[in-house]
């Protein structure tokens, strides 16, 4: 439950964050987050929604009960990643939805004089989040990887759900890589809309899947 209300509410609360002009055409998106009266609200439900799903990941890893050995050692990696790539997310939102959004207010608000200093200042910032976020993806992808890899080794939840895990993760690696390259380019919306899709149909089927087997479990669980 966890998982799939994080799933959720970074769905939701990515509905109401302005994008429709390019964001790597840096005039035209600015003006659009300085006129965004609910920018910081955004980030904030991001924020929520992503530290949600990684506490479902860590939870779902230590539900597995492994014994010692190598696998739990991996899945003790798996929810490290995971908790590491929730702070550097932290991190991350702070510079977006906070830093930028301010930077941004005091570009579009300032004398002509003062417009091309403060457009360097977000311009900057804009960089240090493209930086924070591919790295973010790059842990964020890993943990998935990882948790599917142990999924699959366990066979205590369906393989296919380690298969689809596994691959969301694959697809965060390649945003990671993209974003660090070149921002958030076209090339970027593929393997973004990719992982979305997959992330969403996993988590709906193991949320699905951990309600069967409360069910079969009896009223003692």
């Amino acid at each position: 439950m966890l998982i799939f209300g994080g799933v959720v509410i970074s769905l939701v609360a990515g509905l109401f964050h302005a994008d429709a002009a390019s964001a790597n055409d840096h005039v035209a998106s600015f003006t659009e987050y300085a006129r965004s009266d609910v920018w910081i609200g955004v980030h904030l439900g991001q924020f929520v929604g992503m530290a949600l799903f990684a506490g479902g990941m860590i939870a779902l890893l230590a539900a597995l009960n492994l014994p010692q050995g190598g696998l739990a050692l991996t899945a003790r990696f798996g929810a490290l990643s995971a908790a590491v790539a929730i702070a550097l997310y932290g991190a991350l939102q702070a510079v977006d939805g906070v830093a930028l959004k301010h930077a941004v207010n005091a570009w579009a608000s300032a004398a002509e004089p003062e417009k091309a200093m403060r457009f360097v200042s977000a311009e900057g910032i804009r960089w240090l989040e493209w930086g924070m976020r591919s790295y973010y993806s790059f842990l964020f992808g890993s943990a998935l990887i990882i948790s599917g890899v142990v999924i699959l080794a366990t066979r205590r939840v369906s393989r296919t759900i380690g298969i689809l895990m596994g691959l969301s993760g694959v697809s965060y690696l390649a945003q990671g890589w993209i974003i660090g390259a070149e921002g958030f380019a076209a090339a970027n919306a593929v393997p973004t809309l990719f992982g979305i899709i997959l992330t969403v149909v996993w988590t709906v089927w193991l949320l699905i899947s951990a309600w069967r087997l409360k069910e079969r479990a009896g009223p003692a669980a």
